[in-house]
C-alpha cells in the first residue's frame, strides 16, 4: 500500500470525515511542501443549540474536536516518520502573534483544504466543506512525503445568501464574495469578532467562541445538501 493510501485509511479508520492532499511552495519543507488536509464533522445537535450566543456545550465540543485533530495528526506523523519521512503538524487552533496580535496561525488550514479540493471559503470567512458546509473543523499536516494530487482553485460556494452578514452580532462580516487573492480582512474583520466575543461571551469559555455564523449558514446544513 502506498504511503498516501495508508494515511487516508488511517484517517478514515479514526473517524475523520474527509481527507485531501496538495502541495505548496511556501510551506515548511520549501517549494515541495506536501500537505494533508483533514475535515472533522461537528455535531449538528450541538450546533443547533446555538442561539444568540454560544453554549457551554459548544465550547466544550470545540475544544474536544481541536484536541482530537492535534492527536490524530500527531499519530499520522508517527506513521510518516516510521516510514522515513518528516512531518510538521499545524495546530488546530493556535495564534502565532510574534509580531503583534494578528489572529493568524502558522499556516491557513482553509487554504490547504481549498487547494486540496475539499470545499471553498464563504462570505463568513469560514471554510465550507463540499458536503457538510460550515459545520467542520480542519487540520493540516505538512510532510516531505510526495503525494499525488490535483490542485484546486479558491472558490466561494456562496450565492445570494447573506444570513451570516445579517446574523453576526459583531458586524465583522461585510458580505463580500470571496475571490482568489483576497485577504481575509477584505471579507471579515477578525478583531471585531474577537472583541465582541470577549465582551459579550466571557461567561462561556472566556469569550473564545461564538459559532452563530456557522449555525445559520445554509450551505450543507445538517443534511449534507446545498440550500442557498
Amino acid at each position: 500500500m502506498k504511503m498516501q493510501d495508508e494515511l487516508r485509511s488511517f484517517f478514515e479508520d479514526n473517524g475523520v470525515a474527509d481527507v485531501g492532499f496538495t502541495c505548496v511552495e511556501d510551506g515548511p519543507f520549501g517549494e515541495k511542501s506536501y500537505a494533508v488536509s483533514i475535515v472533522i464533522k461537528l455535531s449538528d445537535a450541538v450546533i443547533d443549540e446555538i442561539g444568540d450566543e454560544p453554549t457551554h456545550t459548544y465550547f466544550h465540543h470545540y475544544r474536544t474536536v481541536n484536541a482530537f485533530i492535534d492527536r490524530v495528526l500527531l499519530q499520522a506523523g508517527f506513521l510518516l516518520e516510521r516510514n522515513g519521512y518528516r512531518y510538521i503538524p499545524v495546530g488546530a487552533s493556535q495564534s502565532i502573534n510574534k509580531d503583534g496580535w494578528n489572529y493568524n496561525g502558522r499556516y491557513s488550514h482553509k487554504k490547504i483544504a481549498s487547494l486540496a479540493g475539499l470545499g471553498g471559503i464563504g462570505k463568513n470567512s469560514l471554510f465550507l466543506h463540499r458536503q457538510y458546509g460550515a459545520r467542520v473543523r480542519l487540520g493540516t499536516l505538512f510532510t516531505d512525503c510526495p503525494f499525488e494530487f490535483e490542485t484546486s482553485k479558491y472558490i466561494s460556494p456562496c450565492t445570494q445568501c447573506n444570513l451570516c452578514v445579517e446574523k453576526c452580532p459583531s458586524g465583522a462580516i461585510n458580505g463580500t464574495l470571496w475571490q482568489e487573492g483576497m485577504r481575509r480582512e477584505d471579507v471579515f474583520a477578525p478583531e471585531k469578532c474577537s472583541e465582541y466575543m470577549k465582551k459579550h461571551f466571557k461567561h462561556i469559555g472566556r469569550g473564545a467562541v461564538c459559532g452563530i455564523c456557522m449555525k445559520v449558514c445554509p450551505y450543507g446544513g445538517n443534511n449534507g445538501s446545498e440550500k442557498n
